[in-house]
């Protein structure tokens, strides 16, 4: 009789072992969901910073616009306040001959998109390079306002607003603007 309870006690009993497994597969399926939930974060974050990035290009070629008096103080607003800046949410083109974005001689023929990698040469920055067009989920809003109680002060809110894998995300970037370069 002892000898059968020795035998009896020997090893893992299907029931242990599959609840071990349901255990185990559980833990599994944890980590791989947040695998999945930090891809999709990183997508999000590289999303936002493309966007800002578009934002500051924006900010940056209307200061450069003023220091080098390519434009008159005047001509720093939008269309509707006399203007050379599109009013409303505009597709991210190459700029135009002015070299200015948000404006009437964007290149309509030349969406903005970004480098992602170089092309079959295997060297960055020729003109085989990989590029994503940003038109599809992007769009820029460039809005020049007066700031009250002051006449040589604008302020400029720079908006990216995009759409990506569905995802839904903005970017804002405000910055004040003076007649004196």
């Amino acid at each position: 009789m002892n000898n059968k309870k020795a035998e009896r006690q020997k090893g893992f009993t299907l029931l242990e072992t599959m609840i071990a497994m349901a255990i185990l597969s559980f833990g599994i399926l944890s980590l791989a969901s947040f695998f999945t939930q930090g891809l999709k974060n990183s997508n999000a974050v590289q999303m936002q910073y493309i966007a800002n990035q578009k934002a500051q290009e924006a900010l940056e070629t209307i200061f450069t616009a003023r220091d080098t008096q390519m434009l008159s103080y005047a001509q720093l607003a939008n269309v509707s306040g006399g203007g050379v800046f599109l009013d409303g949410p505009q597709p991210l083109l190459a700029p135009g001959p002015d070299g200015l974005v948000g404006t009437a001689d964007d290149d309509a023929k030349s969406p903005d998109g970004i480098v992602t990698g170089p092309g079959p040469d295997n060297i960055l920055g020729t003109a085989d390079d990989t590029q994503i067009n940003l038109n599809p989920w992007m769009t820029r809003t460039i809005a020049i306002a007066p700031v009250n109680g002051y006449t040589t002060l604008k302020q400029i809110t720079v908006t990216v607003n995009y759409v990506y894998q569905g995802q839904t995300g903005q970017v804002q970037v405000v910055s004040y603007i003076s007649s004196y370069s």
